[in-house]
């Protein structure tokens, strides 16, 4: 069993269509979506955890990328600036994964992205911006 946190871009043709159906159907895979947003006739951003059998979630994320959506990990789309924490500990109050902690030792806030689900709720509660999400 494999479980991963992806994020889909959609082009305009696909907006529109039951993919993510598919994924369920013909490739037997188990979807959370975690964040959704669609804009008619441009885009589709999809933002979800998927898991299943090793195989057959290689052969859904093959499906995907032939009918022309972009498939890419969560990860690469969260970042932190450490540089630019205060440690204030604003983000940790928001947080609803505990992505974001604070490291009772140094009394410094910690990132850990596998636990992020881009919820953007640091982004907005982060006075300085260190903390930043990008699809």
């Amino acid at each position: 069993m494999i479980s991963r946190r992806i994020v889909l871009h959609f082009p305009p043709r696909m907006v529109d269509r039951a993919v993510i159906y598919r994924l369920v159907k013909d490739f037997d895979l188990i979807f959370n979506i975690l964040k959704a947003r669609v804009t008619p006739r441009k885009e589709g951003i999809l933002v979800m955890e998927i898991s299943g059998l090793r195989k057959n979630y290689d052969l859904g994320m093959k499906y995907l990328l032939e009918t022309g959506v972009t498939v890419q990990p969560l990860s690469r789309d969260i970042t932190w600036n450490e540089e630019k924490c205060t440690h204030c500990g604003a983000c940790l109050a928001v947080c609803p994964t505990d992505a974001l902690t604070l490291d009772p030792k140094t009394m410094k806030i910690k990132f850990d992205n596998s636990q992020c689900i881009a919820c953007e709720a640091c982004v907005s509660a982060c006075p300085p911006r260190a903390m930043e999400v990008r699809f």
